[in-house]
């Protein structure tokens, strides 16, 4: 099995990826989410690398890879950009399957959804991260029925959604990462997420820091100037059960955007690639090879 390191250039900025299990595999890419970089998916990648030709990046903002200091700089129509640099160098002509989570799956979405990636992008499973214009969706059909049980859905949401409205007030996130959070970052994912390993890194101040911008360049906007999105190729949702931050509720309609959807629920929190790899790499077995 092999194990490289690369770096890729995107636009201006240059992002850091790895390449890592059996180079005649099945290319899987793997997406991470927010305050994360490729690293959450160590123990995933170590159940797949026998079987599978392994690619995951820092996206910009995170760990190792370029991090922009305007906001409008996390643009998705950008994160897409970013991922079909990454494929175009270390998967040129070839054909590959996603697995993302959380800020890493609701970018991902853009690609699925839309341009130049659809027709290379073989199945995409997600896990605890919705595509915006789907929630934009979502939230106009349950406020047509707000006198009804459209109420209760949008509130529950709005709870586990809090950290979303202060992500967008200026400088305060990340003056609270600077401050301390990102020292106490593994305590709160033992704590509140149950990851007993968690463990301190030299870069989640910067990975809380500057993602937060992610939230600040794309929710807003999209959520008030949703696009249609339609999967052309078959969908995974991993659902976990105890999710403290995504509603099971928020992919209720995803059938009218999606011909080919498959729904695994597992017994974890959203931290689920930390907390059950083992599971989640079962799921995506199964879903590669039916």
């Amino acid at each position: 099995m092999t194990f490289s390191t690369h770096r890729v250039t995107s636009g201006k900025i240059c992002l850091h990826a790895v390449t890592q299990g059996n180079p005649d595999g099945i290319p899987l890419v793997l997406v991470h989410g927010y305050p994360d970089n490729h690293r959450v998916w160590d123990k995933v990648v170590d159940a797949l690398a026998q079987d599978y030709f392994l690619v995951r990046y820092d996206v910009r903002g995170a760990g190792f890879s370029d991090k922009p200091v305007r906001t409008r700089d996390y643009r998705l129509s950008l994160l897409a950009e970013d991922l079909e640099a990454v494929v175009d160098q270390l998967l040129p002509d070839r054909q590959f399957h996603i697995l993302a989570h959380d800020w890493g799956s609701i970018q991902s979405w853009e690609s699925v959804g839309s341009g130049p990636l659809q027709e290379r992008i073989l199945s995409f499973t997600s896990i605890s991260g919705p595509c915006l214009d789907h929630v934009a969706a979502w939230l106009r059909a349950q406020a047509s029925n707000l006198t009804g049980s459209g109420s209760v859905r949008v509130a529950k949401q709005l709870l586990k959604s809090w950290y979303v409205f202060l992500f967008q007030v200026p400088a305060i996130p990340e003056a609270v990462w600077s401050m301390g959070l990102y020292k106490q970052w593994p305590a709160f994912l033992k704590k509140r997420e149950g990851v007993v390993d968690a463990c301190f890194s030299r870069l989640q101040k910067n990975d809380g820091r500057f993602g937060v911008h992610l939230y600040r360049a794309n929710f807003i906007p999209r959520l008030l100037r949703p696009q249609p999105r339609f999967a052309t190729c078959p969908v995974q949702l991993i659902i976990p059960k105890h999710d403290n931050y995504v509603s099971s509720d928020l992919f209720c309609h995803l059938n009218q955007w999606v011909e080919k959807l498959t729904r695994v629920q597992i017994d974890a929190p959203h931290w689920a690639p930390l907390t059950e790899p083992e599971t989640i790499a079962s799921a995506v077995r199964s879903f590669i090879h039916p």
